[in-house]
């Protein structure tokens, strides 16, 4: 986040003479307004007044940072003032805090608190934990200036663990989890740099644990800095590391003095102590499958779009060039190309699929298994299903076998590397093709034969309820589980779910680009510039480009995307579509099936218009969400 894009030298105040706290915020606040910023000053006020209620916002260093989460608020930003005299009546964390001379008064959407709210907050307040910024910024002699020192690069940290042997910790976490987290861990790092100690924080804040300690770091460190303000989270983590408790505004005032004094007693040494592995959350079957499946699926991607795109440039040549004698011409340049492409997305993928479920469940030891799985799969034309099957078959036998089969230490290596991987493909091997596999290869058979038979308004359905999949989570498990469905249904030899898939892709993507276009206004800065690429990753079928607009506003955004991707995926299926070449983006349209013709030139134009419509669909439905909710924002 570039601090510097939130604000603006309209939106900086120097040397002001402020007798008071609310004549400052009032005197900011007035600037926010002018500036377009916020809708209702006197509102913004309200619910700035009401945080301060909350706790001090002056947070020591001469440094003052309140701030309003409020529905006044169109765009997230800050101002901020430097005074010729201390504020004095700004409530501080503690009686030795100093008086305010610097004040970052920051403005949050209502929607946007929980995410951008801290984010700004985490960067400012980081960056802020800095003396000597402080001083030139109450310095600055004009707000260009003073924007320059803000935005200035950090200074990469110079890595001086020259004396890593000695390592200290430290926790940080204030009541909020916001400034003073953030602030007290920059503190204590900055003082390690100076006095050439390796210090590693944790952050317990907003966000939850951030920079979660290791093992390896809990059981080397001589000494930990608990400077806190609540409770710290599992803390039998440090049992029987020496510890010294302060509180959390302690470093920004004193950090070098607290690292020597954690150093002092890290002399008495450390009492018998062995890092706490933190312990594992046992996962119900639905979440274990569901982490399974989509483990299996990240593993083929990268097989998939390299397969695909290869299959597409060879198909692209054959076409272009004529070169049909080559492309059927065994151990030809070109028939090695059809053949390469054709492994990574025949042979391979379902075995890989099939090999890091098993991976998922119960760890290396499945892989062989899982392999086995997979490559039994296709010798019993189980297909696509018969590696999502095989690959729960693998990783629960496997977790079976390891909770059942131990050796001591000096069998590990022979179990790990002999037993686990020979006993496991034998068995699963053995399942998947004479007991398990040949009932599976029926049902594949089956819902090959139910796909190909859907005619009408049942197949228009199909279409329309992929095309919500796709662009409900955007990437997410329903996408995936989509994703999955298609490639079982193109492995099948039914490629009209996966044509279908392929141009819903498009559809978030390019509506992002074209809303921010035409409403920039209704947009944040971010979305804005977002919008600038996002038409980019349509074009190569990546749908995650659009999901941090989703995130700011998801019912209005999704309920967009998903009605145009209903009736993009509706079309595909009704005309007919097929498309055999998976992860080709935007040339997928050359390689268009229609009513039986490959590279149907007509096919390829009515899966590009499909998109659009889509596309068109959504941006008119987001936008005048957007304009309803903009309308009201402002006539508040």
């Amino acid at each position: 986040m570039n601090l510097k894009k939130l604000t603006g030298e309209d939106l900086i105040i120097l040397k002001a003479d402020y007798k008071s706290k609310q004549e400052a915020l009032e005197a900011l606040a007035e600037k926010l307004f002018k500036s377009g910023k916020i809708s209702d000053k006197e509102g913004y006020l309200k619910d700035v007044e009401a945080r301060e209620k909350q706790g001090a916002t002056n947070v020591g260093m001469k440094l003052a940072i309140p701030h309003g989460k409020s529905a006044y608020v169109l765009e997230p930003c800050f101002a901020a003032a430097t005074v010729k005299t201390p504020i004095k009546d700004w409530e501080k964390i503690d009686e030795d805090s100093e008086d305010a001379e610097l004040i970052f008064l920051i403005a949050v959407p209502d929607s946007q608190a929980g995410s951008t709210h801290i984010e700004i907050l985490t960067k400012l307040t980081s960056k802020l934990a800095d003396e000597e910024l402080i001083e030139k910024l109450l310095k600055a002699d004009s707000s260009e200036k003073f924007l320059e020192l803000l935005s200035e690069e950090e200074v990469k940290k110079e890595n001086k663990d020259t004396n890593a042997e000695r390592l200290i910790l430290g926790v940080t976490a204030c009541p909020a989890g916001i400034a003073h987290t953030y602030m007290a861990a920059e503190s204590l790092e900055k003082a390690g740099r100076k006095l050439n100690v390796n210090v590693r924080t944790e952050k317990q804040g907003a966000n939850g644990i951030e920079g979660r300690f290791t093992n390896e770091e809990l059981a080397k460190a001589e000494a930990v800095i608990f400077a806190v303000e609540v409770a710290v989270k599992e803390k039998e983590r440090f049992t029987g590391i020496p510890s010294i408790e302060v509180p959390v505004a302690e470093p920004i005032k004193n950090g070098e003095g607290l690292i020597k004094k954690a150093l002092e007693i890290a002399k008495k040494g450390r009492s018998a102590y062995t890092a706490v592995q933190e312990p594992e959350r046992k996962l119900s079957f639905r979440e274990e499958s569901k982490r399974a499946i989509l483990t299996g699926i990240s593993y083929i991607v990268p097989l998939i779009v390299a397969g695909g795109m290869l299959l597409a440039i060879a198909t692209l040549m054959k076409q272009t060039l004529h070169l049909e004698a080559l492309w059927d011409q065994e151990n030809s340049w070109l028939w090695m190309y059809r053949k390469l492409s054709g492994g990574l997305l025949g042979t391979l993928m379902v075995p890989v699929l099939a090999a890091y479920i098993s991976f998922s469940i119960s760890d290396k030891p499945g892989l062989a298994p899982g392999f086995a799985a997979g490559f039994a799969a296709n010798l019993i034309n189980s297909g696509f299903l018969g590696g999502l099957v095989g690959g729960f078959l693998a990783g629960y036998i496997m977790k079976w076998i390891k909770a059942n089969i131990k050796g001591g230490k000096t069998l590990h290596g022979f179990f790990n590397f002999f037993l686990y991987p020979v006993l496991g493909t034998f068995v699963v091997g053995t399942l998947m093709m004479f007991v398990v596999g040949k009932p599976v290869a029926w049902l594949n058979t089956a819902l090959t034969d139910w796909l190909n038979a859907m005619q009408g308004a049942n197949a228009i359905l199909l279409g329309a309820i992929v095309g919500a999949m796709v662009s409900f989570d955007l990437g997410g498990p329903v996408n995936k589980a989509a994703y999955a469905f298609c490639l079982g249904a193109m492995g099948n030899g039914n490629l009209v779910p996966y044509a279908a898939f392929a141009s819903v892709k498009m559809v978030s993507a390019f509506t992002t680009t074209l809303v921010t276009k035409l409403k920039p206004h209704y947009f944040l800065e971010e979305e804005r510039e977002l919008g600038n690429s996002t038409w980019i990753l349509g074009l190569a079928g990546i749908t995650e480009g659009a999901i941090p607009v989703a995130l700011n506003d998801p019912f209005r955004v999704l309920g967009a995307f998903v009605a145009g991707s209903m009736v993009t995926g509706a079309m595909v299926v009704y005309f007919k579509l097929g498309l055999g070449v998976p992860g080709a983006g935007i040339l997928s349209m050359l390689f268009m099936n229609m009513d039986g013709a490959e590279s149907s030139l007509a096919g390829g134009v009515l899966w590009l218009v499909a998109a659009l419509i889509g596309t068109a669909i959504s941006t008119v439905l987001l936008l005048i969400l957007k304009g309803h909710k903009y309308k009201k924002s402002i006539s508040k």
